[in-house]
Formats: structure tokens, sequence, C-alpha cells
């Protein structure tokens, strides 16, 4: 029998083959793992549905494939039961959605996806995408897809449904109307001018500057600046730095940022919230799911560190130096990318000052932190030398505006200026 890649979660249609673990003529069992596939910013391992010898291989290290594609052949191998499928861990959809439940992510039935279009036989879609779009009423056929063979993935229905409203906004442009086809980039021969050398993208930077992009796009983005003093952080640091390394954790800036940060979000809960396009709607959180941005060598990866406000200072080192760990070994689940409510992009390891970091949709908000250094200050009339640590926080002004933004940062910069010493004790 052939063993096809199984669907892998809500709007995941491919995947690059990142590791193959067997070859022609091994024996394999139910369950076990045959390959490694890398979707946006997850490697989800794919295990066999059934147990044989493996006859012809069909992939290799490098190859794109498709669900339902042929992974390899099995001999004397058992039929798979109906519920294998799901055992592959799914890859992430879009770190931007929100956790899809167990009911949304059980496929529609064979006859729908089956279903003739209006306008012809019906183009290649999932059963999720078709279904959105005859709620919607678009007629799939007028979308071209990206994926190989034309098939039309959520970001595609998604990208048409952006097109058409930016079209009935324009001066003339009628509600319904099929939007322009938005003219595709000019390609530009380098080689002309020099010697050159091409890298393709791999499928997480792909996926990083799809993101990055559309919420650049969609989002209109304003920073606050300011600056903390965090020499009373630092001395902290040091004073405990020994007994948290003794109960096998590592207390860093990040483990006081993300406390800071939670008791800045209680009392401006806005900043906290996201805003619902559908419904045109403010969501507002009852819980702190703080991201953070891990910088790995194959991109940016954001896990998600769940209920900050509930854990103490060696919690949130020992999770946070785990999930920083797994993701540049990109182990990190789907489940600890998604549910994110805000987000801390610290590069103070790394050096610069002031930046203006990208909201991570559909988040509203996000903190960016630069290198403390230390500067003269004025203290009681006196110049001291101080560390200075440059924030940035950029916003959604569609949701905030800038007043409230302004009284955030000052709110953030006293609760890293004036720190509890209690709060970091063991």
């Amino acid at each position: 029998m052939d063993v096809r890649l199984p669907k892998l979660g809500e709007g995941a249609e491919s995947g690059t083959v990142v590791s193959v673990f067997v070859k022609e003529g091994d024996q394999i069992q139910k369950g076990q793992t045959i390959l490694e596939l890398e979707n946006e910013k997850a490697v989800a391992p794919i295990p066999s549905p059934v147990a044989g010898k493996v006859g012809k291989l069909r992939v290799k290290e490098g190859d794109k494939l498709s669900v339902g594609q042929v992974i390899l052949s099995v001999e004397n191998g058992a039929t798979a039961a109906p519920a294998a499928p799901a055992e592959a861990k799914p890859a992430p959809a879009r770190a931007k959605q929100p956790e899809a439940s167990a009911e949304a992510r059980e496929p529609e039935p064979v006859e729908d996806e089956e279903a003739p279009a209006e306008s012809g036989s019906p183009p290649a879609a999932s059963p999720t995408v078709r279904k959105i779009a005859r709620e919607l009423g678009i007629d799939l056929a007028r979308i071209r897809g990206s994926e190989p063979g034309g098939r039309i993935v959520m970001a595609d229905l998604r990208a048409w449904i952006q097109r058409l409203q930016k079209s009935a906004a324009q001066p003339g442009g009628r509600e319904g109307e099929r939007p322009r086809e938005p003219r595709p980039p000019e390609a530009i021969d380098f080689s002309k001018w020099g010697e050159i050398t091409k890298k393709a993208l791999s499928p997480l930077r792909k996926t990083i500057s799809d993101r990055l992009s559309e919420s650049w796009r969609t989002i209109p983005h304003v920073t606050q600046f300011d600056e903390a003093d965090i020499t009373g952080i630092n001395d902290l640091r040091k004073k405990f730095a020994t007994v948290y390394e003794k109960s096998g954790a590592r207390l860093t800036l990040t483990s006081f940022a993300l406390k800071a940060v939670v008791e800045t979000l209680k009392k401006h809960p806005l900043f906290n919230a996201s805003f619902d396009e559908a419904g045109q709607e403010i969501v507002y959180k009852e819980y702190y799911h703080i991201g953070v941005a891990v910088d790995t060598e194959q991109g940016l990866i954001v896990p998600v560190i769940r209920d900050v406000n509930k854990k103490s200072m060696l919690e949130l080192s020992r999770e946070l130096n785990d999930l920083a760990e797994k993701a540049r070994a990109r182990k990190v689940s789907l489940q600890e990318l998604q549910g994110g409510t805000f987000t801390i992009s610290n590069q103070g390891g790394i050096g610069g000052a002031h930046f203006t970091p990208i909201i991570n949709k559909p988040e509203v908000a996000i903190l960016g932190l630069g290198r403390g250094v230390i500067k003269s200050v004025v203290r009681n009339g006196k110049i001291e030398p101080r560390l200075m640590m440059p924030l940035g926080l950029s916003y959604d002004h569609r949701v905030i505006d800038g007043g409230a933004a302004a009284r955030c940062i000052v709110d953030l910069v006293q609760a890293f200026e004036n720190f509890p010493e209690k709060d970091a004790k063991i």
C-alpha cells in the first residue's frame, strides 16, 4: 500500500521534507516517525499509519509535499485505521490565528469537496476553503491558486477578499466587482553587474516574510519610545543569579520584563486585546500569554509563555530557557506558537538601541527592548551613572491612540524602575 501525507492541520496544505528516517528495505512499525516535515514555523514528525517493509521511497530531503502525496510504499502493510492521519502532529497554519477547536479541525465530507462550482469544473481546494467560500458567496473559479496544480489555500482566499475590499474602497470601485490582478514582480538580472549567488527562501523565511508583510500592510503602526533605568533590576539579577542557577534556571532581563509587562497590561487591558476585523470588535482577554521573540539560525520564532501572571520568576525563567532551546532546535510545537496576547522582542543581548518592532498580528502591541547603556542621569539634583535601557512600544493605531500609548509606556517604565525585590526571590 502507499503511505500518503496526512492532513496536517487547518489551512496547512503542504510542507518541506527536513529529514527522512527510513530507507528502502527497512522494517517499520505503526506510529514510527518516517520523516520530519517543515511547515510554517514548526517541524512536525510524520508517523507511519501501518507496519511493514519499506518498498519504494518516493521522497528525499528538500522535497515539497502536499497533503495526499505518496511518501513511500509498504509491503505486507495492514490497512491503516481511519483515525491514523490524525496521529501526525499538525504543522501550524498561521501563528496569527487562534488554535482551532477539535470540531473545526474535523474534515468535511468528501462529497462536499467534489461539489461542482457554478462556473464549471471545481478548482482544487480543501473542504475548509470551500465551506468558507460558500458561506461568503465567493466563486472559487475566480481565484488563482498559489499551490502546485493551482490548488487554492486559505491565504489565496484571504488575499482575494482583501483585493476586493481595496477595489471597492477606491474611487469608481464597486462592491462585488472583480478586483484587478496585481502586477507580478519584475524579474531583475543582477548577474549583469557582477557575480551573484542565489539561495531559495526556506519555508520558515517565507512564512516570516508573508506574516510581517501582512501585518505591516494591514495595521497602521505607531511606535512610542522611552528609556527605563534598569540599574536596580541589574543589581537584583546579579544578587540572585547564582541561586537561580542552582535551581536549574538562568535569570535574565527577559524574566524581569515578563513580570513588568504583565503588571502594566493589567492597568492597560487594551494592549492585551485583539481587533476582530470580521466582527469589527475589540476582544479583551482575561489571560496573559506573552510571546518572546527568539533569534535562531533559521529565522525569528515566537514561542508563547502562558499564564505569565500566575507564575513565579523561577518558573518563568525555566520555561523561558526551555522554549528558547526548543525554538533554536526547531522542536517547538504548534500549541507553543499560538494564543499570544502580547510580544516582547529583546535585542539587548545582541546590541543596538531603539528600534520599531512589527506587531505580531492579531495582537495589537509589541515591546522592543534595546541594549542597556551606562548614561549620566540627573537624580535628586546630582549627576549619577545609571544603566538605561531603550524601549520601543509599537501599537495598532486602529485600536490604540497616542495618549493611551504614552500612559502605558510611562507605567511600563515605572514597572522596570520600581521592580519589587520580593518578586525576584525564590
